[in-house]
């Protein structure tokens, strides 16, 4: 099982082109609804910076996320569009309470 934070910080002029980015990979989530996976993205006070929850746990360590269509254009946008780029962040649960359905 993998759990990883991605916190990243975007150009202002940019946010919007984000959020709808976002929203195109969960409206992908929500028809394919991939198996094994577990997706949050947060837009944070600031108004520009982003966290995503990503929780794995696929029998061959595959990654669903990252072959949708979707998920895949907005990661090839993302990048241009950082004031900072994305850090990845592996998370060590301690406990949760439904916060990935468990």
């Amino acid at each position: 099982m993998s759990k990883v934070m991605v916190r990243y910080k975007i150009k202002p002029e940019f946010v919007a082109d984000n959020e709808r980015d976002i929203k195109r990979v969960f409206e992908q989530l929500a028809s394919e609804r991939p198996l094994g996976l577990r997706y949050a993205s947060f837009k944070l006070a600031d108004g520009v910076s982003f966290m995503h929850l990503v929780s794995r746990e696929t029998p061959d360590e595959r990654n669903p996320l990252t072959e949708l269509p979707a998920f895949k254009a907005f990661t090839a946008a993302v990048e241009q569009r950082c004031e900072e780029r994305p850090v990845v962040t592996e998370l060590t649960e301690i406990g949760s309470y439904e916060v990935f359905g468990y």
